[in-house]
């Protein structure tokens, strides 16, 4: 490793402070279809023509269905004491509904007594984005029927692991599913359009709250959260246009799915278009069952969000100014690098009353990471952004805003999505081909950081 001067240390943070690092069930497992696992929507986009950039797909993956162990051994060894991962719905109840797969309970029940084992806390999401197919052909998140059966899924969750796990996570990145997946049709099940958008949006806000519901209900003593992608938002000018298409992003990329949670209800002011839920997808009763009352909210900041006004862009009238187009740091995908834009989201979110605690649930960035001549893979720019992100960390909780961890997105190079294996988020490097794990610079830096003496 090339060694670097770290400006912080581990007690800066504080004793009780969580580190983690992040995976999720599709990206990760493969054995797509092994031990009755059912299909999921993923598993269904990835096989349409041009959607995947590379042209692959996750059947594979990283095999973290077979190497589950030497994974979970790598995250111990680098230092952290949470392990973040996600159920796969559809390999515990293949059919969305009805018949669970004791095969599916079975390994999910190896890895949580693998991470208890090697004294790491299992924080486990209930859904990262893999919806089963067989429920997406009766709408998916469109249709009300997704929320009653994602009640179920956690329900069976619950009570198979609820002596294991205290820590849970129900919905990971809502709006990113949404309306990548319901309203923009770039990820998994490619619908477009606001018919699909809005509906979908309010069903996972209920399936939010009841999911929270069932574990409270389930789990003695769980510690409850949901994570949400935010982005710190900046008006391009100071002019009137500019400032009302920045609270209207604001309401969109930050609000729409806390709030509700909240007990607020959607944001309707600053984004009217939202009236519509309430016009035409939601029933009466609906209103009291959106909020619940959270232990942690997760906060999944990657970049802040330049906006200005555009009447040319349809229903929104918002459009971003690219970060290229401003000249500043990004990564390989071209996001901005700002660690201030996180310590800003940190601050805007504790400002809500019913906000108990908060904690950076994703975090990470996209590089080329080159393999160097002695083999070792020298990701200066992922050291520096985490040194600037956990920089931003560490300044609100000087401040007094109730963070308390963060978790790495993430372990191993994956399968990213509509990415396919082209973006590596890994602290570690994955050869997709021989299957082989190599320590990046940034995971030996995160190893200083959290064991100094090792």
């Amino acid at each position: 490793m090339q060694q670097s001067a770290i400006p912080f240390t581990r007690k800066d943070f504080g004793d009780d402070f969580l580190w983690g690092v992040t995976i999720s069930a599709f990206q990760n497992e493969g054995a797509h279809d092994i031990d009755g696992k059912g299909a999921s929507i993923w598993d269904t986009f990835s096989r349409r023509k041009g959607k995947i950039r590379d042209k692959t797909h996750a059947q594979v993956a990283c095999d973290f269905y077979n190497r589950y162990t030497q994974d979970i051994l790598l995250a111990k060894m680098l230092g952290f004491n949470v392990f973040r991962f996600s159920l796969s719905w559809a390999r515990i109840i293949p059919g969305g509904t009805g018949a669970v797969n004791q095969a599916g309970i079975d390994f999910y029940h190896r890895v949580i007594d693998a991470c208890l084992e090697l004294g790491l806390e299992p924080y486990v999401t209930l859904y990262h984005w893999d919806l089963p197919q067989a429920l997406e052909n009766k709408g998916g998140w469109c249709h009300r029927g997704v929320v009653f059966a994602f009640e179920n899924y956690v329900r069976v969750c619950t009570r198979a692991f609820g002596n294991k796990v205290k820590n849970w996570i129900i919905l990971n990145e809502p709006f990113g599913f949404t309306a990548l997946g319901y309203m923009l049709g770039v990820h998994a099940p490619g619908k477009i359009g606001l018919s699909w958008f809005l509906p979908a949006v309010h069903h996972a806000v209920m399936a939010q709250a009841e999911g929270g519901r069932v574990v409270r209900e389930e789990v003695a003593g769980a510690n409850i959260g949901t994570a949400l992608s935010c982005s710190q938002v900046i008006p391009f000018t100071n002019n009137e246009k500019d400032l009302q298409a920045a609270r209207k992003a604001d309401a969109l990329f930050n609000r729409m799915f806390l709030e509700p949670a909240l007990g607020m209800g959607y944001p309707v002011d600053d984004f009217p278009l939202l009236k519509r839920i309430g016009r035409r997808y939601a029933l009466w009763r609906d209103w009291d069952k959106l909020a619940f009352d959270f232990d942690f909210i997760g906060v999944q900041n990657y970049f802040p969000l330049v906006v200005k006004y555009n009447a040319f862009m349809p229903v929104v009238n918002i459009s971003e100014v690219k970060p290229r187009a401003r000249n500043v740091p990004t990564t390989a995908l071209g996001w901005e690098i700002n660690g201030n834009g996180l310590y800003e989201v940190l601050k805007q979110f504790s400002t809500y009353e019913g906000v108990k605690k908060l904690i950076v649930t994703e975090g990470g960035a996209a590089f080329p990471d080159l393999r160097a001549e002695d083999g070792a893979i020298h990701d200066t720019d992922r050291v520096q952004y985490f040194t600037e992100y956990l920089e931003g960390v560490l300044k609100a909780r000087r401040e007094g805003i109730p963070v308390d961890g963060y978790f790495a997105w993430t372990l191993t190079d994956n399968f990213e999505w509509a990415e396919g294996y082209r973006a590596r988020f890994g602290l570690v490097h994955t050869n997709f081909e021989t299957q082989q794990r190599t320590i990046k610079d940034s995971g030996y830096w995160f190893r200083q950081l959290l064991h100094p003496d090792v």
